[in-house]
C-alpha cells in the first residue's frame, strides 16, 4: 500500500483487509497513533478509548470466517459526535451540564455500527448541545482546522471532521440540524451527508432541535458516506419519526444529471468572491462532463434562514428545559429553590446554550408565538412546497456550502454573522431533504490554501441522486 493505514477510505480499508494486506489490529493502532500524536494540536477528540481487544479479534475472526461476505465496516475505526451514547461511555455533548454523564445504552446508531464490527476511536468535540457553527462553543476548548490551526474546524460536529481530514480515524459520525454535518466538512476538505429526514433513528442521539436533527457520515469520499448511511438508515421502533422500509422507496439516478443552479442565493453579500468564482468552475467541469445546469430561482430560500432559527430557538428551549439540577444535569445548590435552578442552569450552560433558550422562551410565549413561531412553522410549510416543484425539473440543486473558507478563531464573535454563515444550509433541515457537501478545491488566504465545498439538495430519499452528485464532482478533478 502506498498510503498510511489510517490515510485509507473505508473501501480502501476493507480490501486491504480481506486481502491480508492488513490486520485490523494494525489499522487501529495506526489510527490510535495518529490520534494520539495530533489530538495535542487539533483537539478533535474530548476522549480516545482505549483498544477493545475482545472488538479487534472478533473483527478479524469475522473478516477470516465471512471474507467478501463481512460488512465493509467491520474493523474499520470510526470517530463518533459527543452527543451519541455509547454504553458505558461519557456523552457529554461538550457541556458542563452532562461532563460526567454515562451512557447507560447505545444509539440506535452504534448498535448498528456494533452488528457490522465497526470499532470506536474515541467521541469528537462539537458545539455545546449541537449549537453553534464553529465548534468554538465547546465548553472544554476549541478544534482546530488541520489545514490552518488559526481557523475553526466548523460545527457543531467539527471535531469529527477534523479527525477524518487530519487522518486520526477512517471516518466519522456527525449530527446535522442546521448544516452540522456539512457545514464543517467544507471547512475541513472532507464529504458530509445530511439524510432524509427518518431515514436514521435519532433515539439515543442527545438532542438540540428535534424536527431538524439528523445523524450523517463524515468521510474522505462520497463511496464511503454511502456505505456509512447505509448501514446506520431504517426503521426503528424507538423512533416515531423514522420511515418504515416499506414506504422507503429510494430514487436512484441517471447517467446524466439536470443540476439546478440558485445563482439569486449565491449572489447574495457576504459571500466571497472567489468563493463564486469556484462554484462557477466546478459547475463548468459538471456541464463538460455532460450534466445539464438549470437556472432556477426559489424566492422563498431568502427567508429561510430567519424562520430555521426562530424554529430551532424553540425547539433547543423546549429540549434543553429537563436540564435543570433537578431532573437531569449539573446540580448546583443555593439558598433557595429560585437559586438552585439559577445556579446550576448558568454553570452548566454556555453562552450561546443560554441565549438560545432564552430567545425560544421568548418566541413560544403567549404575547409572540403568533408573530414570531407559527409564521416561521408556516414559512417551512411553504418552502416545502417550493422545494418540491422545484424538482420537477431538476435532480439535484447547488450551491457552494458556506459563504467563506473556515474564519479565523475568534473572528466571529457576532452571533448574528455566525447565524449568516448557514444560509446555503439551513433549507435541507427545513425541508427534511437530504443533502451533501463535497469538497471542490481550495481558495487561498494568509498564504495557505482552505478546502471549499460544493453542496447538493436532493429531494425525499434521493440519497443516490446526491452521492451521484457528489462522486460525478469527484471524477471532473
Amino acid at each position: 500500500m502506498s498510503k498510511k493505514p489510517n490515510e485509507l477510505t473505508i473501501e480502501e480499508a476493507a480490501r486491504a483487509l480481506r486481502a491480508r494486506e492488513l490486520t485490523v489490529r494494525a489499522l487501529w493502532d495506526a489510527c490510535a497513533e495518529a490520534a494520539h500524536a495530533e489530538n495535542p494540536e487539533l483537539h478533535a477528540f474530548l476522549e480516545l478509548f482505549d483498544a477493545d481487544d475482545a472488538a479487534i479479534a472478533a473483527a478479524e475472526k469475522r473478516i477470516d470466517d465471512e471474507g467478501e461476505k463481512a460488512p465493509l465496516l467491520c474493523g474499520i475505526p470510526l470517530a463518533i459526535k459527543d452527543n451519541i451514547l455509547i454504553e458505558g461511555k461519557i456523552a457529554s455533548a461538550a457541556s458542563k451540564m452532562l461532563a460526567d454523564y454515562r451512557a447507560t445504552y447505545d444509539a440506535a446508531v452504534i448498535q448498528k455500527l456494533k452488528d457490522a464490527g465497526a470499532l470506536f476511536l474515541g467521541r469528537t468535540n462539537m458545539d455545546e448541545f449541537a449549537l453553534g457553527g464553529s465548534t468554538e462553543n465547546s465548553a472544554f476548548g476549541v478544534t482546530k482546522n488541520p489545514h490552518d490551526t488559526s481557523r475553526v474546524s466548523g460545527g457543531t460536529s467539527g471535531g469529527s471532521a477534523a479527525a477524518v481530514a487530519a487522518h486520526l480515524c477512517i471516518a466519522a459520525l456527525g449530527t446535522d440540524t442546521g448544516g452540522s454535518v456539512r457545514n464543517p466538512a467544507s471547512y475541513c476538505g472532507v464529504v458530509g451527508a445530511k439524510p432524509t429526514y427518518g431515514a436514521v433513528s435519532r433515539s439515543g442521539i442527545i438532542a438540540a432541535a428535534s424536527s431538524f436533527d439528523q445523524v450523517g457520515p463524515i468521510t474522505k469520499t462520497t463511496e464511503d458516506a454511502r456505505i456509512l448511511l447505509d448501514t446506520i438508515r431504517g426503521r426503528d421502533a424507538l423512533d416515531a419519526t423514522t420511515i418504515p422500509d416499506d414506504l422507503y422507496a429510494p430514487r436512484t439516478a441517471g447517467t446524466s444529471l439536470r443540476i439546478g443552479v440558485l445563482r439569486s442565493l449565491v449572489a447574495k453579500d457576504g459571500i466571497d468572491a472567489d468563493m463564486r468564482a469556484a462554484f462557477e468552475a466546478t459547475l463548468q467541469k459538471l456541464e463538460h462532463a455532460g450534466h445539464t445546469l438549470v437556472d432556477i430561482s426559489i424566492p422563498l430560500a431568502d427567508p429561510a434562514l430567519a424562520a430555521y432559527y426562530i424554529i430551532n430557538f424553540a425547539e433547543v428551549s423546549a429540549n434543553l428545559a429537563r436540564f435543570d439540577g433537578m431532573r437531569y444535569g449539573h446540580a448546583a445548590r443555593g439558598e433557595t429553590l429560585l437559586d438552585d435552578y439559577v445556579l446550576s442552569r448558568t454553570e452548566g450552560f454556555g453562552e450561546e446554550t443560554r441565549r438560545r433558550i432564552l430567545l425560544g422562551t421568548f418566541v413560544l410565549s403567549s404575547g409572540y408565538i403568533d408573530a414570531y413561531y407559527r409564521k416561521a412553522d408556516a414559512a417551512r410549510a411553504a418552502l416545502r412546497r417550493a422545494f418540491e416543484e422545484a424538482f420537477e425539473s431538476v435532480d439535484v440543486i447547488a450551491t457552494p456550502t458556506m459563504p467563506t473558507p473556515a474564519f479565523t478563531i475568534g473572528e466571529k464573535s457576532d452571533p448574528l454573522a455566525m447565524y449568516l454563515e448557514d444560509i446555503f444550509t439551513v433549507t435541507a433541515n427545513l425541508t427534511g431533504q437530504p443533502a451533501l457537501s463535497v469538497p471542490m478545491g481550495t481558495v487561498a488566504r494568509e498564504g495557505k490554501q482552505l478546502p471549499v465545498g460544493i453542496h447538493f439538495t436532493a429531494p425525499h430519499q434521493a440519497e443516490a441522486v446526491l452521492f451521484a452528485a457528489g462522486r460525478a464532482v469527484e471524477n471532473s478533478r
